[in-house]
């Protein structure tokens, strides 16, 4: 079967990249940002937006990644747990669906008072059942029910992002 791709590696890159001015943009006077990949393919995407906010910005980012099962989201394990009281944490994933990963992944932050939470996802679905609308967005979808959005990493960066 061949695959429909909607996002090529150059195109990831420069969604990347404007998403990590908008960072920049929405974050104005920040000096730290944290920035929690879900883990798989968000903690992928979470590390190249590092990267970039590294390249372009004297804000200091720390890389953190959340795990949990996705069928039953009771335990989420958070890769460094601190006091994330008065930080800003961004929520990371590759792909948004029905909202329901964001939610659960807000979780663990709700326990504090963060000074701001915001989410951003590389592809964007139109089928959301729970009320999470990502703030940075890199491809925004419509899709049928049917369809599935596949993110793909090779050695650690993603290579693109198709349909099927």
């Amino acid at each position: 079967m061949e695959k429909k791709y909607i996002l090529s590696s150059s195109a990831v890159a420069m969604k990347l990249r404007r998403m990590a001015y908008e960072i920049l943009e929405n974050n104005r006077g920040e000096n730290h940002i944290i920035l929690a990949g879900i883990h798989d393919s968000g903690s992928v995407v979470a590390s190249q937006l590092q990267s970039i906010l590294t390249e372009i910005s004297p804000i200091s980012t720390q890389l953190i990644t959340i795990r949990f099962d996705k069928k039953h989201p009771s335990v989420i394990d958070i890769s460094n747990q601190t006091d994330f009281t008065d930080k800003v944490i961004i929520i990371i994933d590759d792909v948004t669906n029905s909202g329901k990963t964001l939610l659960y992944a807000l979780k663990p932050f709700l326990e504090y008072y963060p000074r701001k939470i915001q989410t951003l996802v590389l592809v964007e679905r139109s089928h959301k059942t729970y009320p999470i609308h990502p703030d940075y967005v890199g491809l925004s979808l419509s899709t049928t029910l049917q369809d599935h959005i596949f993110v793909e990493v090779t050695n650690n960066e993603i290579s693109g992002a198709y349909l099927a």
